[in-house]
């Protein structure tokens, strides 16, 4: 009897290795055999007959894919928290389970936000440049050098407001913010869920907006946490820096082509805001030396990093290995996307 065909589009650590390979003797497992992404032909011409995948979120998984796979397709288990890389609707169409991993870094990504905003307020890129060019001898120093904006008594907002931008309000609280807003797909409405019953318990006000208008004026700090949909495609725009405060901040740890990014650029060269912080950035991986953000001294650029931690990287190979099997055998997957 012919094996159940499985193919993973990376090779992964360790701990999730074993589980998979422990399953080598009823699974036929394909494998890229690499830590780069596997190419796009590669996965077409291996996909045939596979009731199973594991891919990264830089593998496209669209009709082509799953015409090529064939209708014994049964699950697409993904390493991420985001899924826009798949299509959604041709999965429901066919029937096909989709697993991903929202939990596991939620406290990564979290913690790397606290990061961002200190170093777009306080100016870290911008101080680091200089000593590493050099030029920390020709700073005398003077009651405003390098100043900037603090986070104690701010008012920060919430582009979307799930579990990772309430685990940064959790993070945030301690260093005495003034108040929360956040804004959902459901504008003017309390969140669906206080994951960490801060919304209930808080000791601030934490407030649905009404607008992303309202939370442009309002927020000292804006947090780029929701999901990418046509709506929310520069969703963040020039009509929106035009709305927010000289000495505010904005910070993008969900997806590059929320924020327009020659907006983005306008709005920093016209000190239209204080400052930007970036996990992520429209057409990301391919920004170039050249790429007129960087040449922003008050905008930090890190390359999605928001999950690398190596904890949370062996929990997300660990969930995706296990989605995976799950959908084979159709268990209860660990988590797994509502289609």
């Amino acid at each position: 009897m012919a094996k159940t065909k499985v193919v993973v589009t990376r090779q992964l650590i360790d701990e999730a290795q074993q589980i998979l390979d422990e399953k080598k003797g009823e699974l036929e497992i394909v494998q890229w055999q690499s830590e780069k992404p596997c190419e796009r032909s590669w996965l077409l011409e291996n996909a045939k007959g596979a009731t199973g995948i594991l891919v990264m979120l830089s593998d496209k998984v669209d009709e082509k894919l799953l015409e090529a796979a064939g209708s014994q397709l049964k699950v697409i288990a993904s390493f991420s928290v985001g899924t826009d890389h798949v299509d959604r609707d041709a999965l429901k169409s066919r029937n096909i389970r989709l697993g991903y991993t929202p939990t596991c870094l939620t406290d990564a990504v979290a913690d790397l936000t606290i990061m961002l905003i200190l170093m777009a307020q306080r100016r870290g890129g911008e101080s680091i440049a200089k000593v590493i060019n050099g030029e920390w001898p020709q700073m005398p120093w003077h009651p405003l050098l390098m100043t900037g904006p603090q986070i104690g008594g701010s008012t920060v907002g919430f582009l979307g407001f799930g579990r990772i931008a309430q685990a940064t309000l959790k993070r945030l609280l301690p260093f005495g913010i003034k108040k929360a807003i956040y804004l959902t797909s459901r504008p003017g409405q309390p969140a669906k869920e206080d994951h960490f019953g801060l919304v209930k318990q808080a000791t601030i006000p934490v407030e649905p907006a009404t607008s992303a208008d309202q939370l442009a004026k309002e927020s000292d700090v804006v947090i780029v946490g929701c999901a990418l949909t046509p709506s929310t495609k520069h969703l963040v725009s020039t009509d929106f820096f035009g709305k927010m405060k000289k000495l505010a901040v904005i910070v993008n740890i969900a997806r590059g082509p929320i924020i327009d990014t020659d907006a983005l650029v306008k709005a920093l060269d016209e000190e239209q805001i204080f400052g930007a912080a970036l996990d992520v950035i429209e057409n990301e991986p391919n920004i170039q030396a050249n790429h007129p953000i960087l040449k922003q001294p008050r905008c930090v650029l890190v390359p999605h990093i928001g999950s690398a931690t190596i904890e949370t990287r062996e929990q997300m190979a660990t969930e995706s290995v296990k989605n995976l099997l799950a959908g084979l055998n159709g268990d209860a997957m660990v988590n797994e996307v509502e289609l």
